[in-house]
């Protein structure tokens, strides 16, 4: 699976799972899409965290 290391990453991947978000539960795309949100939601913590003040 692809890393996210920067916007170029990030930007490619969120591309990605908008073309496979809706594939069938139990597929090899879902599963991408499943293990590919996961890196996106890291990446976001890291880089654009949210104040919850």
């Amino acid at each position: 699976m692809m890393k996210i290391e920067n916007d170029e990453d990030y930007n490619f991947a969120l591309k990605r799972l908008q073309e496979i978000f809706d594939a069938p539960i139990g597929t090899p795309e879902s599963e991408k899409a499943d293990e590919l949100a996961k890196r996106i939601d890291e990446y976001e913590q890291t880089h654009y965290p949210i104040d919850s003040k």
